[in-house]
């Protein structure tokens, strides 16, 4: 039974991490450095990191085979997307060079970076179908559950299901010996289940200690137990018939405190969500009284912007024609025409066309007007030479 409920930290000394042991929390820990959001679906093995582009919500899941980091990490995306890092076929699994040239010697948390920087600069297309965490709180029929590789039990090593193992040794109360199992009592172990029942829980589904998930919000998982104590009061053949039959296991699963303090957990948040959405609904006549409001207010600022902009042309057209240069020329040409037309009065005189009297007077008056002009447009021209 140890392959499922491993030994307490109690049942003896931890064995050293070897050489690849030590590599492999080295990546997780850049990983975990390069990534605050960073959420442990599946302690060592399963990791996910949620981020939001164009208003869609993407997961990266980066799941590590068990001789990683000598055999290349299994990098995901949910939901599915068409981007040049992603293959065509499937449109989830990840196929940047990055990754299928990983080595030993790679930094996986900066792979992983690159990878999101390349997503930004570049935002992927939800394929034909995906609409995101849309199933978030119901698994809807006809659409796949959120991919489950890191929600199994622990991965085992695949186990022969011939394979004979003798029973785990039960504390006999009042004793402080391991009774050693009967001579010839074997008991089948059967293959490790390959399914689980939190791809049932809410996504995405943060561990560990408190992480900041979507929209700030943070959640705390509850605190797993390396051993379960309800076990230990179990008979070998309870156990064994926990070990045989499915429904026993997952009933017992079912009625873990932590997966009924996470069930919890989603009612509530669901409830609070509904709560704010009841809440916004009825600030929406108010939301849409000041639209309309801006909306009435743009309006009107777009009428005066335009009334501005005739009236600053007006200004322009007006400033341009008092200008000291227009003035002078039209004195220039206002001096000629006086002086033409005295010219003419005087060779109406000579012809005899108009009287002395009247010669005299008009005579004089164009004269006059036409010496004052010139006089102004000399006067202005000094002006103009004055100031530049």
């Amino acid at each position: 039974m140890n392959w499922i409920f491993p030994l307490s930290k109690g049942s003896g000394p931890l064995r050293p991490l070897t050489s690849l042991q030590e590599q492999r929390q080295r990546q997780i820990e850049s990983l975990k450095t390069a990534h605050s959001n960073l959420a442990e679906i599946q302690k060592d093995v399963e990791y996910r990191i949620p981020f939001t582009i164009n208003n869609t919500t993407i997961s990266i899941n980066i799941l590590l085979p068990p001789q990683f980091p000598q055999e290349k990490p299994s990098v995901s995306v949910y939901p599915h997307i068409r981007h040049h890092l992603v293959d065509s076929h499937n449109g989830t699994m990840v196929t940047s060079p990055l990754i299928t040239n990983f080595t030993m010697h790679s930094d996986l948390g900066k792979i992983i970076q690159s990878i999101m920087d390349e997503f930004w600069n570049n935002p992927p297309v939800l394929a034909s179908g995906s609409s995101g965490f849309a199933f978030m709180y119901n698994k809807p029929s006809g659409i796949p559950p959120y991919p489950p590789q890191g929600f199994h039990f622990p991965a085992f090593p695949q186990q022969e299901a011939s394979r004979p193992v003798a029973p785990a040794p039960m504390q006999i109360p009042g004793t402080d010996s391991m009774p050693a199992p009967p001579l010839g009592f074997n008991i089948t172990r059967p293959v490790a289940p390959a399914y689980g029942l939190i791809t049932d829980l809410p996504l995405p589904v943060p561990t560990a200690d408190s992480l900041a998930g979507l929209n700030g919000y943070t959640y705390k998982m509850p605190e797993i137990p390396e051993t379960f104590q309800e076990l230990s009061e179990l008979s070998t053949s309870q156990l064994k018939d926990m070990s045989d039959q499915e429904d026993v296991l997952l009933e017992h699963f079912v009625c873990l405190p932590q997966l009924k303090q996470v069930t919890s957990d989603k009612d509530e948040l669901v409830k609070n969500i509904i709560e704010m959405s009841k809440n916004n609904l009825q600030l929406e006549p108010q939301l849409e009284g000041k639209r309309q409001e801006v909306l009435y207010k743009y309006e009107q600022i777009t009428e005066m912007k335009s009334a501005f902009e005739t009236k600053m042309q007006r200004q322009h057209e007006l400033s341009e024609s008092c200008s000291l240069s227009a003035l002078q020329a039209r004195l220039k040409v206002a001096a000629h025409q006086a002086e033409e037309e005295s010219e003419d009065i005087a060779e109406d005189f000579l012809e005899g066309k108009i009287e002395i009297d009247d010669f005299l007077t008009n005579f004089m008056e164009k004269r006059t007007l036409c010496h004052c002009r010139r006089s102004k447009e000399e006067k202005l021209q000094q002006s103009i030479n004055t100031h530049g």
